[in-house]
């Protein structure tokens, strides 16, 4: 039996072409790469349009020796998600692939709005009846998000849509990169995706919407090389975290580890979340200085705050400072 998955699970996620590093199976075997970490192959940006078939079915082989090797010994596998082109190739895919469902989790789903969310949300729905085990994340990317006189109703619009399969969603990504490139816009490694302020506003806009119901994951930093790129990087992870989202689209195994370290919680705040809903209530007092008497913990105010530090506890680990 797969076990059962959470958003926080997601993590760094790699991203790989479909059609490229043949040799992915042997290094998974091998536990080449810093861990945890998830792994999404990509049929969609990476590709050439005339090279997808060719892709599928090199990825239809990785999956199936990631999968042969996976019964013949033990090794950490990652969550592995496969990144489409459109609601007609999920439901293919969905299909083609599905003799690899001990190791395939789910689809990434590109471009996800208001031009083509039912579609998508018509084809899982379709693809549950048979196949209830794989997971769903779409990914706010789209221009047509830019436009304020549209933005807030169909970002509302979109989440209402969602409700029919929100148990198949996992998690909530953005696209940092495809929203600078519609204003022409890229961040150098001293700055953040939150100094680039007219896609901040639409990230900001899209954890508004999305994060009281969803996990929303934090956009690629695309530096993993060079002169401050892991600074660069914990930098805007650090923002990310403030901000409300979780988690990150990363391009190479260097960046696994930062992800990592910075998911991490303090055991300051892992001691202050289990004392608020470790909470006496029938005490009827629902406020008092945290353990190491510096704050104040409040059971109404709090709560929420305390699960997503247990949540990120038991994913990823406690920062010993």
């Amino acid at each position: 039996m797969v076990p059962p998955i959470r958003g926080y699970d997601v993590g760094a996620l790699l991203y790989c072409p479909a059609n490229a590093h043949q040799s992915i199976a042997d290094a998974l075997r091998d536990e080449r790469y810093p861990k945890p970490f998830s792994l999404a192959f990509c049929l969609e940006d990476t590709v050439a349009e005339g090279a997808v078939e060719e892709a599928e079915e090199a990825l239809f082989c990785t999956l199936e020796q990631i999968s042969r090797y996976h019964t013949q010994q033990e090794f950490y596998l990652p969550l592995i998600f496969i990144r489409v082109r459109n609601p007609q190739q999920l439901k293919k895919l969905a299909e083609r692939y599905s003799p690899f469902t001990s190791v395939l989790r789910g689809f990434i789903l590109p471009k996800f709005f208001v031009d083509n969310c039912d579609a998508y949300i018509q084809v899982i729905q379709e693809i549950s009846r048979q196949w209830p085990e794989y997971r769903y994340m779409p990914i706010f990317e789209a221009a047509a998000m830019i436009d304020l006189s549209t933005r807030y109703q169909n970002l509302v619009r979109v989440k209402e849509k969602l409700e029919a399969v929100s148990d198949r969603i996992l998690n909530i990504r953005v696209g940092g990169n495809d929203l600078s490139h519609a204003f022409g816009l890229r961040r150098s490694v001293h700055d953040t995706i939150y100094d680039v302020r007219p896609v901040a506003h639409l990230l900001i806009d899209i954890v508004t919407t999305f994060a009281t119901q969803y996990v929303v994951s934090g956009p690629v930093w695309e530096y993993f090389a060079g002169e401050g790129w892991d600074t660069g990087l914990r930098r805007e992870l650090a923002q990310d975290l403030l901000s409300g989202f979780v988690g990150k689209t990363v391009i190479h195994p260097n960046q696994i580890p930062v992800v990592n370290d910075m998911l991490k919680v303090s055991r300051r705040d892992y001691q202050d979340a289990c004392h608020i809903l470790g909470w006496d209530q029938d005490a009827g007092l629902l406020v008092s200085a945290s353990p190491d008497a510096t704050r104040m913990d409040e059971v109404k105010t709090h709560s929420n705050w305390a699960n997503r530090i247990l949540h990120l506890a038991k994913a990823y680990g406690i920062r010993e400072e």
